[in-house]
């Protein structure tokens, strides 16, 4: 590497958390709306740029703290972005990690020092966003469709146990389609990814709903390998 080689200078890393959830049954992704130059008063992903005194994992952490107030979000590393126009203002590669979280269970900071506002919202509402953060959410939600079956990516949602609607309604706002619940629940359990707790969910005036949890990461790993 030559150092002073001009075509080295002035590079920095954009670090995003597409941060997706149901809500009501239908399918969300949380969104800031910016406080400064460029693309003021647009609403763009979570993130922003990386220090360079940190690793990316820790200025993704570091940024959605400053920027929602949220701490602890377990992430997926989706993809890089890499475009030289990223920006207008200079080369910014882009670093993407996506999570799914229950949003009742959180409070969003709805204004920081660079945002003004924060709102869940429908993936099929989404407005112009700031840089190329249509495209990326474009293709993280085509990514999570992908990676539908994956429990670890989904649990997050979900309490500890939950009936078969629970889990049905989820899987058709994100696939955004009707799912057969007979060979719905066939696949979950011939997959290993949920399993029976044996409990029932008393319901008023109607039969009790079996309850169903996520099977652990060592019978995840065995469904892998079989």
């Amino acid at each position: 590497m030559e150092k002073d080689n001009p075509l080295y200078r002035n590079q920095g890393i954009h670090v995003l958390t597409v941060l997706f959830t149901v809500e009501e049954g239908r399918f969300k992704v949380l969104l800031l709306k910016r406080d400064n130059q460029p693309f003021k008063n647009m609403w763009m992903l979570v993130g922003g740029a990386c220090y360079n005194n940190e690793t990316v994992e820790d200025a993704m952490k570091r940024e959605m703290y400053e920027k929602t107030g949220l701490k602890n979000v377990q992430t997926t590393f989706f993809k890089v972005y890499s475009e030289p126009n990223r920006s207008p203002v200079m080369r910014m590669i882009a670093i993407v990690y996506i999570s799914v979280i229950d949003c009742k269970k959180v409070k969003v900071l709805k204004k920081t020092l660079k945002t003004k506002d924060a709102d869940w919202f429908i993936i099929d509402r989404i407005p112009p966003l700031a840089y190329d953060h249509n495209k990326i959410l474009g293709e993280a939600i085509d990514f999570l469709k992908e990676k539908i079956f994956d429990s670890q990516i989904l649990k997050n949602l979900f309490p500890p146990t939950f009936t078969l609607p629970e889990i049905v309604n989820a899987y058709q706002s994100i696939l955004d389609s009707v799912i057969d619940r007979r060979n719905f629940r066939k696949k979950l359990l011939s997959e290993k990814i949920i399993e029976p707790t044996g409990e029932y969910e008393a319901t008023t005036g109607k039969k009790p709903a079996k309850l169903y949890r996520f099977c652990d990461q060592k019978s995840q790993d065995n469904r892998n390998k079989c």
